[in-house]
């Protein structure tokens, strides 16, 4: 099939690529000509694991292109996705105005009967809205008064930032909302190969045998809709479920690995997003809790669950701040090492970091706070200018009186902590993931300060 993109972001490169992949012809349009440009000469301007691979491939095999002109993109292909940001804004709603304005500018070039998807997470009811702003620009520039049907689909994502090329491809389930019968045909008939697991490309963490079929959700627009910001705010309650079991187990000296271990043996609860730690964080877990709560607002109901959810996560990251005040009685002038920028492993996403507020409220505290990630080189605007980032782990922890671990990298597992604990001033460390191994650096001499331990 021949699709349109309309948006380079993380969604709509991911999703463009992996359409291409299986077969499709692809053109993927944004605003940012020397971002069409890195495209093009087969860059990806984000970390992925595989992203860049398959791009170059497809690039290379002539079903994946990447272009400024949006006209060309939506008169030449049957499925138009809508893959731009919708970020929050000041009151927790979210900000339309590029859908609104993606939108328009689809109206204004449809051609023909097209397929629009909404990929985007939009509050609930957008489709409606999307369907009537790209009716009345289809109106107002259709002199030929021809007309022409479209519709409208929400077929939301359900990546996670570091797995999102295996998620693509051997999803949980997909979920396709939409009024329209033939256009529901149409999106089947795009993902066959991926509900049939019938494509060739494999990623050799995940393997899902030839002979499983991936569910599919049919639904009405609105309740496409209403599941991502379900998911995404249920799989965020989760994690400060166990956070706060974590607070009252270092109290009462339970472990939480152990707590988690037993509850997530219970087939009605699972193992996932039961590792505690300093928080959730990324583009998607604050937007998404925040937007549905705001949404019920609209409608005179209160979240308090949601709320919670939300207080429990800002509480979170406090409690790392006062686990260091603890140790070190002093935190003005001490030096501080932080491993780990992203707000998870195999991302180069700060959105929404906890070892951002982490650092920054240790910078105002007085401290001289040192930073390492491996992929994230450059220092996040967010992120307080007096924050030094370094190059290593082990120019990170020279001389400090503490570190914390505050992402996961499979790179901290294979540390010399034997030569850290020599540079250090004080051999503290914070493992904000419970993600080393206790019993090993207390061998070493380390002082482990994990989370609910």
């Amino acid at each position: 099939m021949n699709v349109c993109i309309i948006g380079t972001g993380y969604v709509g490169l991911v999703t463009g690529v992996c359409l291409s992949e299986i077969g499709n012809n692809v053109i993927c349009v944004d605003k940012i000509k020397e971002k069409i440009d890195l495209l093009n000469s087969g860059k990806s301007p984000i970390y992925e694991p595989n992203l860049e691979k398959l791009l170059k491939d497809n690039i290379q095999k002539n079903r994946l292109r990447f272009n400024i002109d949006i006209s060309k993109a939506v008169t030449k292909s049957e499925i138009i996705y809508i893959c731009v940001g919708t970020p929050s804004l000041s009151n927790g709603q979210t900000d339309l105005r590029y859908v609104e304005e993606v939108a328009h500018e689809i109206g204004k070039y449809i051609n023909g009967e097209k397929v629009i998807v909404n990929k985007s997470t939009v509050p609930i009811g957008s489709g409606d809205w999307v369907s009537m702003v790209v009716s009345d620009s289809l109106e107002n520039n259709n002199s030929s008064n021809e007309k022409i049907a479209f519709n409208v689909v929400s077929n939301p994502e359900f990546l996670r930032e570091g797995s999102a090329i295996s998620d693509t491809f051997f999803p949980d389930r997909i979920v396709i909302g939409s009024s329209s019968k033939k256009a529901i045909d149409k999106m089947i008939k795009l993902y066959e190969p991926i509900i049939n697991q019938s494509f060739n490309w494999r990623d050799s963490e995940r393997l899902i045998p030839k002979n499983t079929k991936i569910p599919v959700v049919i639904s009405d627009l609105t309740s496409a809709e209403m599941i991502k910001y379900a998911a995404n705010s249920f799989l965020a309650t989760k994690i400060s479920f166990i956070n706060e079991i974590a607070n009252i187990c270092e109290k009462v000296g339970a472990d939480v690995l152990k707590v988690a271990e037993g509850i997530g043996l219970d087939k009605r609860i699972g193992p996932a997003f039961l590792n505690a730690g300093i928080g959730w964080g990324g583009s998607c877990f604050p937007k998404d809790v925040s937007a549905l709560s705001n949404i019920a607002g609209e409608y005179g109901l209160s979240t308090q669950i949601l709320n919670a959810v939300v207080n429990v996560n800002r509480e979170q990251r406090l409690k790392i701040t006062q686990k260091l005040q603890d140790e070190l009685k002093i935190i003005k002038g001490k030096i501080i090492g932080v491993l780990g920028i992203s707000f998870k492993p195999d991302t180069d996403d700060t959105r929404e970091a906890p070892s951002i507020k982490i650092m920054n409220d240790l910078v105002n505290l007085g401290a001289r706070v040192k930073a390492y990630d491996p992929i994230v080189g450059a220092a996040p605007e967010s992120l307080s200018k007096k924050v030094e980032i370094c190059s290593s782990a082990y120019e990170v922890v020279r001389g400090a009186d503490m570190f914390i671990l505050a992402t996961e990298w499979e790179e901290f597992l294979k540390l010399d902590y034997a030569k850290i604990k020599d540079i250090m001033r004080s051999p503290v460390l914070i493992d904000g993931r419970n993600y080393l191994n206790k019993n090993s650096l207390e061998k070493k001499g380390f002082k482990y300060i994990g989370i609910g331990r």
